[in-house]
């Protein structure tokens, strides 16, 4: 029986890790976390009988304390509250699927604390993976990822050299935009960016994956988990999401790992690493998928994407600016308070005010977030 902790139980990636717990009979939940969503979440509780539950509004943890008051479920709140549940005694592995700087802390703790880690916040790593990675190293903690991309390369590696790596090539479905021009997109609405071709996620997520500020963030996140240059790394569009990132090597040869787009692969393998356990699901039939294309990304039309790569060379503190505007940009988007095109401008005039910090602590990285968010409001 494997014990594991759940960060952001009841978004896309908890809620599919809850899946597979259902369909496994070795995995215990000991510990799960949200932000607030407490119908799903006192569901889960009663279904999954965890020892502790912290929801990190501190409002909606009061409430929730009354909900299942008749259970042995021990509830938690805030940023002390996530701490304790990240680093509960008995949980071997954290699922991290938290959206959003709010998991760095949890997941730095956990580290400390000696729980390998389901990475599936890639803000972690975007902003603190200098640190994550020197702390997980000293630890002796297990980084697995969940990013379907990040865990294709994972899986591409098994058994390779790192040393030996040319590149990486990490795919791009190219979201819902990929075939529009750049005129079109000063039109685009937020229904239309929320119409991912592929893959059911998240809004936050989803948005990201439209303006390709996703795809920026996992080069940076890559960058870290592969100990690799950004400039060695390559984003590919693959329509299909048929094959999930590839490895080039020196000697010229490219690895890659294909699936279905089905993103309880990538959860349950870094779950049973390095075990292949059965997962039910479609499988590809390479007959009836014809053929898989091939096109280089339009950073002109994806500026977020340029900045992304533009962040990562600066280095620093610079990635942690880029990531706090996006998220900051993205909620007024979905509040429709600016334009979808008004994100990349955003992410773009706060790095042009940033000056960089060589090894930000984590103290600062969340300085630079409070910063970014004030520095946002202040103009727009």
């Amino acid at each position: 029986m494997r014990n594991i902790a759940i960060l952001g139980s009841t978004g896309s990636i908890g809620t599919q890790t809850l899946e597979i717990v259902r369909e496994n009979n070795d995995l215990n939940v000991v510990s799960i976390a949200a932000k607030s969503s407490i119908n799903k979440l006192e569901e889960q509780v009663r279904e999954f009988k965890p020892d502790i539950v912290c929801v990190y509004d501190e409002k909606a943890a009061s409430q929730f304390k009354v909900m299942i008051s008749d259970t042995n479920t021990k509830v938690v709140s805030g940023m002390e509250g996530l701490i304790e549940a990240a680093t509960y005694k008995s949980a071997e592995l954290v699922v991290t699927a938290f959206v959003g700087m709010i998991g760095i802390v949890p997941t730095v703790e956990a580290i400390k604390a000696g729980k390998d880690i389901a990475l599936a916040n890639k803000e972690t790593l975007v902003t603190a993976g200098h640190i994550v990675m020197d702390l997980a190293k000293k630890n002796n903690v297990k980084i697995l990822p969940v990013d379907s991309e990040h865990s294709a390369i994972f899986q591409s590696l098994n058994g390779e050299n790192s040393k030996e790596i040319d590149k990486i090539l990490l795919t791009a479905s190219g979201g819902p935009f990929r075939t529009k021009t750049k005129d079109d997109l000063k039109t685009v609405t937020l229904e239309d960016a929320l119409k991912h071709p592929n893959w059911s996620m998240g809004r936050k997520i989803t948005i990201d994956s439209a303006t390709m500020v996703n795809k920026g963030l996992e080069v940076l996140e890559a960058k870290w988990l592969f100990d690799v240059d950004v400039d060695n790394i390559q984003v590919v569009v693959q329509p299909q999401s048929i094959i999930h990132s590839m490895v080039q090597f020196n000697d010229g040869a490219v690895i890659a790992q294909l699936g279905v787009p089905d993103m309880k692969l990538p959860i349950q393998y870094a779950i049973y690493y390095p075990e292949r356990r059965y997962l039910s699901g479609d499988r590809l039939d390479f007959g009836k998928i014809g053929q898989i294309t091939f096109e280089d990304p339009d950073f002109e039309k994806f500026k977020g994407l340029e900045l992304a790569y533009e962040s990562g060379r600066i280095g620093g503190s610079m990635p942690t600016v880029l990531n706090a505007a996006n998220e900051k940009a993205v909620a007024m988007f979905l509040n429709r308070k600016i334009g979808y095109l008004e994100i990349a401008d955003i992410i773009e005039y706060c790095m042009s005010k940033h000056n960089t910090i060589e090894n930000p602590t984590i103290e600062q990285i969340l300085e630079i977030e409070n910063w970014v968010n004030e520095l946002i409001e202040s103009k727009w």
